[in-house]
C-alpha cells in the first residue's frame, strides 16, 4: 500500500517548514516523474536551456564534474578567444567542477587573465560581516583552495577577484555592467539550494516585494535570513550534521544579477549512497515554472546547460529503510 499524504492532509503543513507561496499539489505531481520526463520540453524554457542527465551513479559524480567544468572552461576559452572581458559569478557547491576546468585550462594553457570572478555568497551576521577567509566553511578559503590557486600563473588576476563580503558585494552591478559595456558577457554557474534556492536567495524573500519586476530587479542582499532547509541542507553536506556551526544568515546576489546572465551553468548531484536531498528541487526547477517563490524555476528561461546525475531524475520514490 503506498501512502498519500497529500490526499489525507488537512490545512497546509505544519510549523514555517516550507515557504507559504509553495503549491503542494502541484509539487507532489511534478515529483512523480521519472527519467522519461525528465528533458521533455517546457513552454517556460528558453530555446537553448537544455538538462543534461549525467551517467552517474550515487557513488560517484565524476561524470557530470567533468562535463561541468568543461563547459566552465570553454566559457573561458571562447571570451580568451575573441580577447573580450568575462564576468563569471561562481558558486561554492557545487565544487568537484573546478578541478577539470583547471586541468582543461593547464592542459590548453588558456589563462583567466580575462576574468574576474564574483563569488555569489558568503556566511556572514545579520549585519553582513562576513566570516575571515580561513574559518570553518569559508567560501572564500574554499575558491581560493579549489580554483585560482590550482590554476598557478593561469589565474584570475587577485584584483578581480570578489567575494560576497560587506565591502565588495554592494559593487558587484557596476562592475559586472562595467565588463558588459565593454562587450563581455556575464556567465553563471550555480548549484539548486534544497528551498530551491540559488546563492542564498531564499524562496521567502518572495513575501517582501510588491511585484515580480521589482524581486528580479534586486541585485543582493547582506545579511540574508536563511531559511530552515538551507541550515538543514548545510548542516548535512557540508558540516558534519552540526548545525550550530552555520551562520543563520549570509550575504548573496539577488536575482538581479543571476537572472540577467547571458549563459548559466548549472550542476545538480545531491544523492551520495542512495541518500537524495536535491529531487524534490532538480523537478521544481524544471518544471515548476517561474515564480519569485522558487527562486531557481527562473534558471531554465535562460540560455545554458543544467547538469545532472542520474539518481535525480528520478523515480523519486520513498524507501522507509
Amino acid at each position: 500500500m503506498t501512502l498519500d499524504f497529500m490526499s489525507t492532509r488537512e490545512g497546509s503543513y505544519a510549523g514555517s517548514a516550507y515557504p507559504e507561496g509553495w503549491d503542494y499539489e502541484k509539487i507532489h505531481k511534478l515529483t512523480s516523474y521519472g527519467p522519461k520526463e525528465f528533458a521533455k520540453r517546457q513552454s517556460f524554457w528558453h530555446a537553448k536551456f537544455e538538462p543534461v542527465l549525467c551517467d552517474d551513479s550515487t557513488e560517484g559524480v565524476e561524470s557530470m564534474n567533468a562535463m561541468m567544468g568543461y563547459e566552465i572552461f570553454d566559457q573561458v576559452k571562447q571570451a580568451a578567444t575573441k580577447k573580450k572581458p568575462l564576468a563569471m559569478i561562481l558558486p561554492v557547491g557545487p565544487m568537484g567542477m573546478y578541478k577539470w576546468a583547471v586541468y582543461f585550462s593547464l592542459k590548453e594553457k588558456i589563462s583567466w587573465k580575462h576574468v574576474s570572478g564574483f563569488n555569489m555568497d558568503e556566511w556572514a551576521d545579520a549585519k553582513g560581516n562576513s566570516a575571515p577567509a580561513n574559518a570553518p566553511g569559508s567560501f572564500q578559503g574554499a575558491m581560493e583552495k579549489a580554483l585560482y590557486g590550482p590554476l598557478g600563473k593561469l589565474t584570475v588576476p587577485k584584483k578581480q577577484r570578489y567575494f560576497a563580503t560587506k565591502k565588495l558585494l554592494p559593487q558587484y552591478p557596476e562592475k559586472i555592467a562595467a565588463i558588459r559595456k565593454k562587450g563581455g558577457k556575464l556567465v553563471v554557474t550555480y548549484g539548486i539550494g534544497r528551498a530551491c534556492h540559488i546563492a542564498f536567495w531564499e524562496p521567502h524573500f518572495a513575501a517582501e516585494y510588491k511585484s515580480e519586476r521589482a524581486w528580479k530587479n534586486d541585485t543582493y542582499r547582506l545579511g540574508a535570513a536563511l531559511h530552515p532547509l538551507t541550515i538543514e541542507q548545510n548542516s548535512l553536506h557540508s558540516f558534519a550534521s552540526r548545525m550550530t556551526m552555520i551562520p543563520l544568515s549570509a550575504n548573496t546576489i539577488g536575482p538581479g544579477l543571476y537572472t540577467k546572465a547571458d549563459y548559466c551553468i548549472g550542476g545538480a548531484d545531491g544523492c551520495r549512497g542512495g541518500y537524495n536531498w536535491q529531487g524534490q528541487s532538480l523537478w521544481m526547477t524544471l518544471r515548476y515554472g517561474p515564480t519569485p517563490w522558487v527562486p531557481s524555476s527562473y534558471m531554465p528561461t535562460m540560455p545554458g546547460r543544467l547538469f545532472v546525475t542520474k539518481p535525480l531524475a528520478g523515480p523519486l520514490i520513498p524507501d522507509a529503510n
